[in-house]
């Protein structure tokens, strides 16, 4: 799947966000070690480098685009190429973080306990992922999908995982000494022509647009724009109302 972190940081403030409002939720005072897992461009790895000067910080993503961005970013931290579903490290972490990107990784019921394992005694694990799963801007990218002339291409595209605060308690409960879980419902002020298709064809649209090409791509895209255009009507000042849930997770180990 290919990402472009040009897309991505369209919405730069918006993104990192969520990422600020988990970190004030860790309770950690000088970490040595920290690592972000899924770090794009690294907006979410500056937040943890402003929090803890002096610990060892690491990025870990699976996109090279995305790293190089990071590496240019000017965060002092070692980035890394590699997939989070089979990434084992060699050491242990007072910090493992993440910031919307465990919804990519299918079979959470093993990952999650794998991650915790990664922690040194006390550590933290803190992800938040999108729970929007059913909201217009990604039922629709479904709807097209299924009901178009591509939809034999669709079928398999990967997608979201969406996780529930009751799910994630369950497969973290045996694992964590304490569990601080929530949700919030940001109601994203966006501007600009087609500026929900802008936000999502920087993350949930992208698998669907790698899968297609040529006009096949542009009738895709041409139908998916008609439909946000209706269920997200601009405001007479131009502004759109863009609502947004996303679920947090902090555990300590």
């Amino acid at each position: 799947m290919a990402w472009d972190p040009k897309i991505y940081l369209d919405f730069a403030d918006e993104r990192t966000r969520p990422a600020a409002e988990l970190l004030a939720r860790i309770a950690a005072e000088a970490p040595k070690s920290v690592i972000d897992l899924g770090c794009g461009p690294g907006n979410s790895t500056a937040l943890l480098a402003r929090r803890w000067p002096r610990a060892r910080l690491e990025g870990l993503d699976s996109s090279e685009a995305m790293l190089d961005q990071a590496r240019r970013s000017g965060v002092d931290a070692a980035w890394h190429s590699g997939d989070i579903a089979a990434w084992a490290p060699a050491r242990r972490y007072d910090v493992i973080f993440s910031n919307a990107t465990i919804q990519w990784i299918a079979d959470q019921d093993t990952l999650l306990p794998r991650l915790m394992s990664f922690l040194s005694p006390g550590g933290v694990l803190a992800f938040q992922v999108p729970c929007n799963f059913n909201a217009p801007s990604h039922r629709l990218i479904r709807e097209v999908a299924q009901e178009g002339p591509w939809a034999a291409k669709l079928k398999t595209v990967r997608n979201l995982v969406l996780g529930t605060a009751q799910g994630y308690y369950a497969i973290l409960e045996p694992h964590g000494a304490a569990l601080d879980i929530w949700e919030t419902t940001y109601l994203q002020v966006l501007s600009g022509e087609d500026a929900v298709f802008r936000w999502v064809s920087g993350t949930g649209l992208r698998p669907f647009l790698d899968a297609l090409e040529g006009a096949e791509r542009d009738d895709f895209v041409r139908e998916y724009k008609s439909r946000l255009a209706r269920a997200y009507p601009p405001r007479p000042s131009g502004k759109v109302l863009f609502p947004f849930q996303r679920l947090f997770v902090v555990a300590r180990g």
